[in-house]
């Protein structure tokens, strides 16, 4: 590359303007932010949508009909799951398109570093996200519309996120690491406004009106990102490089698998927090009492409230840990992932205990608010420590697709998300919420007994 971490300077954002001019960082990492955070409205207010309408509508027989490639679709899944009911397919269905949409991060990181470069690669992944959206308001595009969302996002997600990293120098850690919660600030915003806007607009107008507004603010992020070029870092494709980059050497390859554990070990929590917007939904609108002081509320809006909860979160804890950093007691990277699968255990397990207190009754709307509010705080403490890990530690000659690799983690994650989904038929919802508590346990487990050697190995391969 012509362009990479190591030549951003301090004090300088990567497109030479002040490097101070966004809350102590460089401009750049403002379009960045507001680009994700619009393109974020877009995906989880579409999102908050999905699962209810291919159960309530979309799968149902006078419907599934009109979906083109439904019926090979249907095919494949059952040869590899068997008979599926409307709720397994629309689970499947779930798990399937969120697992791709962060495992396509992969190979638009691969067309970025060897082809066109993270700029052009972002702005085509947005183009294509656009169109996808607007295809979402019609039946019959609905398995293409959910294809061309998978691409623009693996277009789009990883490019932008390693354009972050190459804002700082390599020994800027700590600054890094509140870059990209703020970065996951911006998200969360976005993912916050978008049930509410979204889930409000179909209950209101139908379903195509929630998935065209979808559309209307992914064409906003994408003229945000082209309106912030200039501030951006030019991180070009490696063919166009002066010289041709390093060979991986025996170090950077101890890198690579040690940060591919530390992936693994992160997916425990992912199907644990993912299965929420599953299952979550059906679950919601069948055994919780929608009624509260502000009315009857939609399903959609309780995704809103972990993203609520992130920006909280975040404000909190850059604070928190800026105050552990000064005693030289802030935990590592590592250390922080394994807090965040504590914590989302501890959020399943309220569900699980709502379930069970409820019996073949309503709970309260009380309990799956609280349960996403935890994992709202375990987000911001496991998700963006985990970016800025890779970020920090991946060899610079493959740095986009090591963090397209760890997005693609949660590709893996939630395919078992969305098998685990198939069970919730077979089981009572507190068992089913109890085997996800125990999922995202069995990840903080293993940071708690294997975190500080992987850490220290790292340290070693990285020095």
């Amino acid at each position: 590359m012509t362009a990479t971490i190591s030549e951003a300077l301090p004090g300088t954002d990567a497109g030479g303007n002040d490097g101070h001019a966004f809350l102590g960082h460089p401009r750049g990492l403002a379009y960045l932010a507001f680009t994700e955070m619009w393109e974020r409205f877009s995906f989880y207010g579409m999102k908050a949508l999905l699962v209810l309408y291919m159960v309530q509508g979309l799968l149902l027989p006078g419907h599934i009909d009109n979906i083109v490639g439904i019926s090979t679709y249907r095919t494949a899944l059952e040869a590899l799951f068997g008979p599926l009911s409307v709720t397994g397919l629309a689970s499947l269905t779930f798990g399937f398109y969120t697992g791709l949409v962060y495992f396509t991060p992969v190979l638009g990181g691969l067309l970025a570093d060897r082809f066109l470069g993270a700029r052009r690669t972002v702005v085509i992944g947005a183009a294509l996200m656009s169109i996808g959206h607007f295809a979402m308001a019609f039946e019959q595009s609905f398995l293409v519309a959910l294809l061309l969302l998978v691409i623009g996002s693996g277009c789009l997600k990883g490019n932008i996120s390693s354009q972050i990293g190459h804002l700082y120098p390599p020994a800027d850690v700590s600054r890094r690491t509140r870059a990209f919660t703020i970065f996951s600030t911006g998200i969360n915003i976005g993912a916050t406004i978008g049930p509410l806007v979204c889930g409000l607009a179909a209950q209101i107008y139908g379903w195509d009106a929630g998935f065209g507004i979808a559309g209307i603010l992914m064409v906003v992020a994408t003229a945000i990102y082209l309106a912030g070029q200039r501030h951006l870092p030019d991180v070009r494709p490696r063919k166009q490089a002066a010289e041709p980059a390093p060979a991986l050497v025996k170090d950077d390859w101890r890198r690579i698998w040690l940060l591919l554990t530390v992936m693994a070990i992160s997916m425990f929590q992912t199907i644990a927090y993912d299965q929420c917007f599953n299952i979550g939904m059906i679950w919601i609108n069948e055994h919780v009492d929608l009624t509260t002081p502000i009315g009857q509320v939609p399903v959609a809006w309780f995704t809103s409230i972990d993203s609520f909860a992130s920006i909280i979160a975040a404000a909190l804890l850059i604070m928190f840990w800026r105050w552990q950093a000064t005693r030289g007691t802030e935990p590592g990277d590592i250390a922080k992932i394994g807090i965040g699968a504590a914590i989302t255990a501890a959020s399943a397990a309220l569900l699980a205990l709502g379930a069970w207190l409820s019996g073949d009754g309503k709970t309260s709307a009380f309990i799956p608010f609280l349960a996403f509010s935890g994992m709202g705080f375990a987000f911001i403490y496991y998700w963006p420590p985990l970016l800025a890990l890779v970020c920090r530690a991946a060899p610079s000659q493959i740095n986009s697709t090591m963090m397209g690799l760890a997005f693609s983690s949660i590709f893996i994650a939630d395919i078992f998300m969305g098998w685990i989904g198939t069970f919730y038929e077979r089981m009572s919802p507190a068992a089913f919420w109890s085997l996800n508590v125990a999922i995202a346990a069995t990840g903080a487990l293993i940071v708690a007994t294997f975190g500080r050697s992987l850490d220290r190995a790292l340290r070693i391969a990285f020095d």
